[in-house]
């Protein structure tokens, strides 16, 4: 299979036709080799357009997905990264969305569930020549509190209501990217903060897999 051509139909054929204009994200996108971030019976599946199996259920964890490269890159344009920003990606399994943000961004930290899927990340990172990320593991809806603030929050999959503990590692200035999914049915919702206060608005329709950890709290009726 030609990954390169490949790549280059999914930036004119799924990311640009949604609207991303930001030429740093199109380079990243265009250039990151995202095959290498998914298990190699996957890899002919990398570019396709929708979520792509990046690890498989075990251990009683959930099988992980990485996003939708359109749902990825309009999240991304949303967020509007620089060079400025600290950026913390939560969820993204094995780091295509962190290597993404590597390219946008001048400071990036990944947070995954486990330490073998946060080995996991270390190896694709590496395989795809991918520096300067540093990868964290543990509970994934409490963020990295010992790190914060963030100026840029990615959260690469669904959570079931907003992610109050992210919300809170915000700088002043900050904006946090996050799917938000009431059943079937999703948005990708931008929080920014500003003067201590947090807003957020649906950016566009979107779906996910809810990541372990921003499950739906039970509610108890008596």
């Amino acid at each position: 299979m030609n990954f390169d051509a490949a790549r280059m139909a999914m930036v004119e054929s799924q990311i640009r036709p949604n609207g991303v204009r930001g030429t740093a994200i199109l380079n990243a996108m265009a250039t990151l080799p995202r095959e290498l971030f998914v298990p190699e019976g996957e890899r002919a599946l990398a570019y396709r357009d929708g979520p792509v199996l990046a690890a498989e259920a075990a251990g009683g964890a959930p099988a992980r997905y990485l996003l939708a490269p359109m749902t990825l890159s309009r999240m991304l344009q949303a967020l509007a990264p620089s060079q400025a920003d600290r950026a913390l990606d939560v969820g993204g399994v094995t780091g295509y969305s962190a290597a993404i943000l590597a390219q946008t961004c001048g400071k990036v930290l990944a947070l995954e569930a486990s330490e073998s899927l946060a080995n996991k990340t270390r190896e694709c990172l590496k395989a795809a020549g991918v520096r300067g990320v540093e990868v964290y593991s543990g509970p994934l809806n409490e963020g990295l509190a010992k790190e914060q603030p963030f100026t840029l929050i990615l959260v690469s999959g669904a959570a079931a209501q907003e992610p109050e503990r992210l919300l809170g590692q915000l700088a002043v200035g900050g904006r946090l990217a996050v799917i938000i999914r009431k059943g079937w049915f999703g948005h990708a919702y931008l929080f920014t903060k500003s003067a201590g206060a947090v807003s957020g608005r649906p950016v566009f329709d979107a779906g996910a897999e809810i990541l372990p950890g921003f499950e739906a709290v039970p509610q108890f009726a008596f």
